[in-house]
């Protein structure tokens, strides 16, 4: 489903390139969740940003279904995140003084779908998370939670078979993070989704199919625990 062949983003620095992602290779499977760690500074939003085609490569490939996202254009990218893509940002991202239905239904308005039906399968995707009976609140009468949570929705009601999460439970309590990771571990069963999770949370991370750590730019198997008790020694 989705494949990184060597995959390099690099910065010009005031005095030194910074490698923000350093040759970078995996694969994620169709039905299948990747959990990426890793400590801040490490590569991980930018790498996220490289597969939403927010970013271009500066060296590799990066292929979901088989496309190669490096020769698409501008017009291309924008209609593979709104039809393929489902991205969880760090931050909610919602409209002001709009509804959390609307803001849920907005992927789907953007791709044609109608509005009842738009709102219905938006209504549905809120309440799997937990938000059955706060759908006419706006983001100001929402806890930082809840936004998070409308955010989630709004990234799975499109139907979208690659789906990238970047702290997505970086403002929800620990019952109700299982919750949610829980939920995209079954969004990943059910449509044969591919999933990449970057999270710091080592809970959320082990509900993961699979785990990685991304360290200077570069992706190692395993987990970030394992990492520094081996550099303790």
């Amino acid at each position: 489903m989705l494949e990184l062949e060597q995959v390099v983003k690099h910065y010009r620095g005031a005095e030194e390139e910074i490698r923000a992602v350093d040759g970078v290779s995996l694969t994620v499977a169709a039905g299948e969740m990747l959990a990426l760690q890793g400590p801040s500074g490490s590569g991980k939003t930018t790498l996220l940003q490289l597969i939403a085609a927010l970013q271009r490569v500066d060296g590799g490939a990066i292929r979901y279904a088989g496309r190669d996202l490096g020769g698409i254009s501008e017009e291309e990218a924008c209609d593979y995140r709104l039809r393929d893509l489902g991205f969880v940002y760090q931050t909610p991202r919602l409209m002001p003084k709009v509804s959390a239905l609307e803001n849920a239904s907005l992927k789907l308005l953007l791709g044609g779908v109608e509005m009842r039906a738009a709102r219905e399968h938006a209504a549905r995707w809120l309440a799997r998370v937990g938000l059955a009976d706060r759908m006419g609140h706006t983001p100001e009468r929402l806890s930082g939670g809840e936004r998070q949570r409308v955010a989630i929705a709004r990234a799975l009601a499109g139907e979208a078979r690659l789906i990238l999460a970047d702290e997505p439970t970086g403002n929800l309590d620990s019952v109700r993070s299982m919750e949610i990771v829980e939920l995209l571990r079954t969004v990943a069963r059910e449509r044969e989704a591919a999933i990449v999770l970057v999270t710091h949370d080592s809970e959320v991370a082990a509900v993961a199919d699979r785990r990685c750590t991304l360290r200077d730019g570069k992706l190692m198997e395993g987990l970030l625990e394992e990492l520094e008790c081996a550099r303790a020694r």
